[in-house]
């Protein structure tokens, strides 16, 4: 195949394969495990999990309710990493590490895709380029379906790069990959991928014999996948089954209109992925219809047109960039001296002031000084008290001279601004980690006031009813304590009602007695009542 990237010159990139496998690990690793379910997703989808940990495997629940929103692949992982890891590590942190299953497949597909399509330099380029990526930061730290389908995304694409030579088995991987897609994010999934395939096939080196025999195979093995989840659904909960294919129809329509807020969360999630891909296709400019140019910008147009058509959100703009960060691949090492320069000096300067920054909040946090450092991190979490843990801190020293020997000992080569924005990212997020993390867990997690509302209660409190109490809130409720509500029209016979509303609402509901109010710390916006029926 072509070899854009060793073709033009194709020095290896500053990091040696082990040391860029242990950036990516430590990138995966770090924000994954150490804190409780946080609002929003990870909470929701932390509780279906939990919810199959219990024996239904079918219906993803939530506090007991259907929550048919995504298909459950995810949850499914991790439910088994769950309990394969529960007795090491606390549930949440143990289930969590399916996100981390999934993110390595996908850096790992990402290096390979790379290598076949770009050349040997990129295969360590690529990955180091995602983790750079600052929109991939939060979903691949959180639980999180959509990396699922960026991991089918990848998988499809490398079927589709194979399947130039090798056309059956490239439609195997293709199919493989709408598969797995689909029971990550449901039919946008596959939405994406059938439109990138159906694009290449208009091109003259997807024009292979074997064809129809590997489209053929790509439908098989995508349907061997998806069917039977659907089909149980359908046989065992019939009126189910309709709920979750209702919102999967409508999930391919489009939600949303262009606009600039899409503009803007493409600016910022895609970098540095999406000006190193324009430069890419400025320098291929001559040959727009190369195969891996092709290929690339089809399955960019086809995530991005997905992307524009609902409403913005960092998770819809994930498959996107997968092709972004290989078409940047191939322009990372060609970039002219002065714009690498530049790249480089903005890297480590921004990486330079925020670590610093990290620990300056750090050391206030524990010492109090400078006290008005310290006023901005004690007025939005009151009663947090934070405490010195030795691990942690041994690690962020570790990261923080890392960084200086990087910095100062990285050779001059065209990968390096690349290779050291990834590093700087790397270093930023593990410091937050480490220094900030207790103090971020403290105002996210709901475990307090599942612990205010466990004591209440009692142990043995009965029916539950609820009033404008959201999927967040239930799901912690019942993870972190077992307290379980039901909704209003089942609710006659509750001695108890939680509701949730604004700290100037009403607190009188007739018929109730207030008993308790409580919110997470800090929280000015949010509070949670229970009461007790007026006997």
């Amino acid at each position: 195949m072509p070899d854009l990237t060793d073709r033009n010159h194709s020095p290896a990139p500053v990091l040696a394969r082990r040391g860029a496998l242990l950036l990516c690990g430590i990138w995966l690793l770090a924000g994954t495990v150490g804190h409780d379910p946080w609002k929003v997703d990870d909470v929701l989808h932390l509780a279906v999990a939990f919810g199959m940990s219990g024996g239904d495997w079918l219906v993803p629940r939530i506090a007991g309710d259907p929550w048919l929103v995504s298909p459950p692949l995810y949850h499914w992982v991790a439910a088994l990493c769950g309990k394969l890891f529960g007795s090491v590590l606390p549930w949440h942190d143990a289930a969590r590490l399916a996100t981390l299953v999934f993110g390595a497949a996908f850096l790992a597909i990402l290096s390979r895709m790379a290598q076949v399509l770009l050349g040997a330099s990129a295969a360590l380029a690529a990955p180091l380029l995602a983790i750079g990526t600052l929109g991939l930061l939060i979903p691949m730290h959180e639980a999180q379906p959509a990396v699922v389908a960026l991991t089918g995304f990848i998988i499809s694409l490398w079927g589709l790069s194979v399947w130039r030579v090798r056309a059956l088995q490239g439609g195997l991987i293709f199919g493989a990959g709408i598969g797995i897609g689909f029971l990550g994010a449901g039919m946008d999934s596959v939405a994406i991928q059938l439109a990138t395939g159906l694009m290449m096939v208009l091109h003259p080196a997807w024009r292979q014999r074997g064809n129809l025999v590997a489209w053929l195979a790509a439908a098989a093995m995508a349907l061997t996948l998806m069917l039977p989840w659907p089909w149980l659904l359908w046989q065992q909960a019939p009126a189910l089954f309709d709920v979750w294919w209702t919102a999967e129809k409508a999930s391919v329509t489009i939600r949303g209109g262009f606009s600039r807020d899409h503009l803007e969360l493409l600016a910022w999630a895609s970098w540095p992925v999406l000006p190193l891909a324009l430069w890419s296709l400025w320098l291929e400019r001559r040959h727009p219809f190369k195969p891996e140019t092709a290929l690339l910008l089809a399955a960019t147009a086809a995530a991005l047109f997905m992307f524009f058509a609902d409403v913005p959100k960092p998770t819809a703009l994930l498959p996107a960039l997968a092709p972004l960060t290989l078409l940047a691949a191939a322009g990372a090492g060609r970039l002219r001296r002065g714009a690498a320069n530049a790249y480089d000096w903005f890297g480590m300067m921004t990486f330079t002031l925020i670590a610093a920054l990290i620990w300056l909040g750090g050391i206030a946090m524990l010492t109090g000084e400078p006290a008005r450092v310290a006023k901005n991190f004690s007025k939005p979490a009151p009663g947090f008290i934070a405490e010195a843990s030795t691990f942690a801190m041994v690690i962020a020293i570790a990261v923080t001279v890392g960084w200086i020997a990087v910095m100062m000992r990285t050779p001059r080569s065209p990968w390096r601004a690349a290779a050291r924005w990834s590093v700087g990212l790397t270093t930023m997020w593990v410091l937050l980690v480490a220094l900030w993390l207790p103090w971020i867990d403290y105002g996210k997690s709901y475990r307090s006031v599942s612990a205010d509302f466990r004591h209440a209660l009692g142990n043995h409190p009965g029916c539950i009813a609820r009033r404008g109490l959201g999927l967040t809130q239930r799901a912690s409720l019942d993870y972190f304590n077992g307290i379980r509500t039901v909704s209003s029209s089942r609710a006659k016979d509750c001695r108890y009602l939680i509701a949730q509303a604004t700290p100037g609402a009403e607190h009188d509901l007739p018929g109730w007695t207030l008993i308790r109010e409580t919110s997470r710390p800090g929280d000015k916006g949010e509070r949670l009542r229970l009461y007790r029926r007026t006997e």
